[in-house]
Parts: structure tokens; C-alpha cells; sequence
């Protein structure tokens, strides 16, 4: 047993010239939903394609559920679900009929249970009632609900999940979330790669951030949500001195912009509210208003990567 469900070290991924993904370390615990976070193209489905063996890395080790691979392709995959790029099925078949196609390839798949693991997983995603309708009546929330019911055929101690909400309406989006979450709740580590920051914030609890192929950051969500920065922003016609009193109480970097001083205050030792008012009121300063902002996780990210992510919500 280990406590990392995926550890990469140092993986490298070159397609000719290009380096789709540079010195990669993930470190996904066992037992988390990890939101594998970055815009579009920062390298996410690459790597997810390197870990699953479906592309041989450059240069790095890699290890999942505490296995090499692609050394130990064979043990590590039976006990891996995985949705990548978008589900695919036979439109003219029901959900069960393609779910068992889709078994009986698995070699692996013990025949004689095949029709109750198909109803049971069915039944996990809320599909037993569209069981026989055609795949091309479903929704596209319905259809990504059956290709992660495709992943659940067998038992699985880790979900790879590949943009799960990508395209969806809202109710197909809160579908699908509250299904990883429910797996989640069972013991299953997730692997859940996004664009969406409010897919990661709603259901995760460690991330990791890409940005050019590169994993520029990682942690727990709180630790990356702002990672305990705070900003005071006061409003003076007296900006200049307002602006010595900031730097005079530690906090750092006070930017003058008109009428509004804005520094960030010291997490360790911090800085009461009331302390900083009350030092720029003896010295004179004329406050008009006063605000502490918390760095949210999106300029936390902004600030990794220099570019924005899609908060749709």
C-alpha cells in the first residue's frame, strides 16, 4: 500500500521539437479528489495519456496505485476507471446494450456477472430508468453519466476523469459533480483534470496547476486558495503618507494609485485591522474607507499561470 494513488517524477513529454509536458511531479494521495487544473493545452491530457499507458513518456518515472508503468500496465489498469476525451458509443444501441460491448472487450470481465455489474453501474450514475433507450436520445449529461458508468464496470481504486463536465448545461454539470463526489465518499481516489476553476472548488480537495506544460503549483485547496494572503486597500486624499504608514507597520509593497493605497499585509505576525486605522489616523491621515481583501483562488491561479480560467458557474 501506499499513500500516493499517483507520483510522477520528472515527467517529460516531447513530441519532436515541442515539449507538450516539462519535469512533471505529481503526488496525488490516495483517497483525494485531485483537480488537475489549467487552460487548454497547458498539458493536461497528455500526461493523463502517459499515465494510463496510452503514450510512452520521453523521460521521468511514473507510478500509479504504487505500480510502474508502463511496466506494470497489465496489473495497474484492471483496477483504474478511466473517461478521456469525451465518452463514445454506438448511438443505435441502448445504454445497456453498449456498456455490455464494452465489457465483454475487457478480457479480464468474468462473463457470468456481466448483466448485474452493468445494472449496478447503470444504477450508480442514475441511468437505471434510461437503461434500454437509445444512446442518441440521451442528453449530453446522460451521455457522460454512461461513459463514467463505463468506468465503474469493475471494481476501481482510482477514477481518471478527463474534462467530465466539458459542454455541459448546468443540470448536466451538478449531475456529474455530485457523482464524483459520491465516489469520492466510498474510498475511490479521483483524478479530475479541468479548465473550470468552479468545478475544482466545488469538489476537490488537492490540486495541481498546469501552465505550458508545466506544474506550476500544488497543494491542498486551502493551501492554494490565496495561500493566506491578504490586501488592505485604503481610500485617502492623502495617499503618499497613508502609503509610508503601510510600509512603516510591514506590510508589503504599498502601490499608490490615485486616491487608493493598496499593500499586503503580514500572515505571520499579522496585523489587526483596527491597528493599521488607528496608526494612519494618528498620523494624520484622512481615511475615506478601508477594505482587507482576501486573495481569492482565482487570482491565486491568474497569478501562476498569467492566464485566466473560465469560472463559469
Amino acid at each position: 500500500m501506499t499513500d500516493l494513488a499517483i507520483r510522477t517524477h520528472g515527467l517529460t513529454k516531447r513530441f519532436r521539437r515541442q515539449t507538450a509536458v516539462d519535469a512533471v511531479d505529481l503526488a496525488v494521495p490516495t483517497g483525494s479528489v485531485y483537480g488537475f487544473l489549467g487552460p487548454n493545452g497547458s498539458g493536461k491530457t497528455t500526461t493523463i495519456r502517459v499515465l494510463l499507458g496510452l503514450a510512452g513518456a520521453t523521460r521521468g518515472e511514473v507510478e500509479v496505485l504504487g505500480r510502474p508503468m508502463p511496466g506494470d500496465l497489465r496489473t495497474v489498469l484492471p483496477r483504474v476507471g478511466a473517461l478521456v476525451e469525451g465518452p463514445a458509443f454506438y448511438p443505435f444501441l441502448s445504454g445497456t446494450a453498449n456498456l455490455r460491448r464494452l465489457d465483454a472487450a475487457d478480457r479480464d470481465a468474468p462473463r457470468r456477472t456481466r448483466d448485474a455489474r452493468v445494472a449496478e453501474a447503470l444504477d450508480r450514475v442514475g441511468l437505471a430508468n434510461a437503461a434500454r433507450k437509445r444512446v442518441r436520445a440521451y442528453s449530453l449529461g446522460m451521455k457522460q453519466r454512461l461513459g463514467i458508468a463505463a468506468t465503474l464496470l469493475g471494481p476501481r481504486e482510482l477514477l481518471v476523469l478527463d474534462e467530465p463536465t466539458n459542454g455541459l448545461d448546468p443540470q448536466g454539470t451538478r449531475e456529474v459533480r455530485s457523482l464524483v463526489r459520491s465516489l469520492a465518499a466510498d474510498g475511490t481516489t479521483v483524478f479530475v483534470s479541468s479548465h473550470l476553476l468552479a468545478e475544482v472548488e466545488q469538489i476537490c480537495t488537492h490540486v495541481g496547476v498546469m501552465s505550458a506544460g508545466r506544474l506550476v503549483a500544488q497543494g491542498t485547496l486551502d493551501e492554494l486558495g490565496g495561500g493566506g494572503a491578504v490586501r488592505v486597500r485604503v481610500t485617502t486624499p492623502d495617499a503618499a503618507d497613508a502609503a509610508g504608514v503601510l510600509a512603516r507597520l510591514g506590510l508589503a509593497s504599498p502601490h499608490v494609485d490615485g486616491e487608493s493605497v493598496v499593500a499586503t499585509a503580514p500572515v505571520d505576525p499579522a496585523v489587526a485591522a483596527e491597528d493599521v486605522v488607528a496608526a494612519l489616523v494618528a498620523d494624520g491621515v484622512r481615511v475615506r474607507g478601508f477594505v482587507v481583501e482576501h486573495e481569492s483562488l482565482e487570482d491565486r491561479f491568474v497569478a501562476l499561470t498569467g492566464e485566466g480560467f473560465e469560472v463559469v458557474r
